[in-house]
């Protein structure tokens, strides 16, 4: 685990099956108290800088959550709040995914527990390195921090991490290819 808000080294999340489910499991220490990072989790501003879409609706359990992508061409999608207990324990559906976030206090500091649950084992390596890189914006973005590289490049550098660290069936489902048109170099995009 880093403590640092910029990390230099990868620390990554881990995989667990279960029947029918796999769980990617992270564990950050950010430099900031609960209610900070709780902010950080909830609130639109925050959510801009590090959360892949998005999210409108009540932070109530059983309220109905929709969520629409701020760079891509995707349809939006619905979700549902399944537990939220601030500052300490957010946890809702995301499409087809379940994420959840725990806070714990750590002195002056938070351990965010965070999970994404989801069927599909073939995508894990893939969506692990996309949840690694918004938790390192998160971090930036607590910090009032730019990120110091850009998102893909970070999520390729991660991406071959985890597609080692988890193995070829981790591996089988790479990104669509909406996300290669939207986040392909400017440098490498067609011209007109």
């Amino acid at each position: 685990m880093t403590d640092t808000n910029q990390p230099e080294a990868v620390d990554l999340g881990v995989l667990e099956r279960s029947d029918g489910e796999v769980t990617l499991r992270f564990t950050r220490r950010l430099s900031h108290p609960p209610a900070r990072v709780w902010r950080a989790l909830t609130e639109p501003e925050h959510l801009a800088a590090w959360f892949p879409t998005t999210v409108e609706g009540d932070l109530v359990p059983g309220a109905r959550l929709r969520y629409n992508f701020r760079e891509m061409s995707l349809p939006g999608f619905d979700g549902t709040v399944l537990a939220c207990d601030p500052p300490r324990l957010l946890e809702f559906n995301w499409g087809d995914e379940r994420l959840r976030f725990e806070l714990t206090p750590a002195g002056q500091h938070t351990l965010l527990s965070f999970s994404a649950s989801f069927a599909e084992v073939g995508r894990a390596a893939r969506d692990a390195a996309g949840w690694h890189v918004c938790l390192d914006v998160l971090a930036c973005d607590l910090a009032g921090e730019a990120a110091p590289w850009t998102q893909d490049d970070r999520w390729r550098r991660v991406h071959g991490d985890y597609v080692r660290a988890l193995g070829p069936e981790a591996a089988a489902i790479g990104p669509p290819a909406e996300w290669e048109d939207t986040y392909r170099p400017a440098s490498a995009q067609p011209r007109p």
